[in-house]
């Protein structure tokens, strides 16, 4: 492979659908939501800060975790050339070294676009943008370990995101009620990051990649996830509980009671059930996110 690469260095630019999926728009939700969810905990109202809000999401979403993506895709190619061959840095659809220059493009512009969005922003998309290169970057190579993996993941998806979107609207730091709840789900993200490990067990087993479906087996990691995004939900509740946010706490709640109930399914046969999961418990996750940001906020 490195023996591709260096004979492809004058390889063509790469089509436009190319590099779009290489920057995996499916993936950009999760901090655009969390960014969302930053923005409502805040309290403040949107007078005077839609560019800010615009910029905000474009950093989140396409910028920061497209980014994240490019890097991934560039340090992973050899075990997406097992995994998933028809990527387009693997497939050769993206060839020579455009994949390390557009994950390089794709940092600066984030941190330019950070730098418009005040001081604290810049501060949060450079460690961001940090992990992200770390996660997959050697020495650093955080994704080798399944513990630290989902937990940088899961603090620059959803922490970072949240802190910025709370932060974009405030104009600075937010309040520590927020801090706190938003370490809590960013957290609790690392199951959510454990379960998108289960459609790469075969890939990461052969690279030497220690994903916790790779070290415990599917059923252990399964049980860990479920475990580590209960536990995060619970301390929430019975924080809002105590500072007062008993509807906010309420809905929290019921959305952790029905993660209950679809538990067992995912952990009777997991490699089967973590997509079905990743649609209904993830989704019941984020949902108990947005119910906390708008008990923070003020709404409810």
């Amino acid at each position: 492979m490195e023996t591709t690469v260096a004979s492809t260095r004058h390889a063509p630019i790469p089509a436009p659908r190319d590099v779009l999926q290489l920057l995996k728009p499916i993936t950009w939700f999760p901090p655009m939501w969390a960014f969302m969810c930053g923005a409502v905990s805040s309290g403040a109202g949107l007078e005077g800060r839609w560019w800010f809000v615009a910029g905000g999401v474009l950093l989140a979403g396409p910028l920061v975790c497209g980014t994240s993506q490019a890097v991934n895709d560039w340090f992973d190619r050899h075990v997406d050339a097992i995994n998933e061959p028809d990527r387009p840095i693997p497939s050769g659809r993206i060839a020579g070294r455009w994949g390390l220059y557009i994950a390089i493009i794709g940092s600066l512009i984030s941190a330019a676009v950070a730098l418009a969005l005040g001081e604290l922003v810049f501060l949060a998309a450079l460690v961001g943008l940090a992990l992200a290169w770390g996660y997959s970057m050697p020495p650093f190579r955080f994704k080798t370990s399944g513990w630290t993996g989902p937990l940088v993941v899961g603090l620059t998806y959803e922490g970072l995101s949240w802190f910025t979107g709370a932060t974009v609207m405030l104009g600075a730091m937010p309040s520590s009620e927020v801090l706190i709840v938003l370490v809590l789900y960013s957290l609790g993200a690392h199951g959510i990051m454990t379960l998108n490990d289960f459609k790469a067990v075969e890939g990461d087993r052969a690279t030497g990649l220690k994903s916790l479906p790779v070290v415990m087996g599917v059923e252990g990691a399964a049980i860990v996830a479920c475990a580590v995004m209960a536990a995060a939900q619970v301390v929430v509740i019975a924080l809002l509980m105590g500072w007062g946010y008993s509807i906010s706490a309420s809905i929290v709640g019921l959305v952790l009671v029905a993660q209950f109930l679809a538990m067992p399914k995912l952990v009777g046969d997991p490699a089967k059930y973590a997509p079905w999961y990743n649609g209904v418990g993830v989704t019941l996750y984020v949902l108990g996110m947005l119910a906390a940001a708008l008990g923070l906020g003020g709404y409810i």
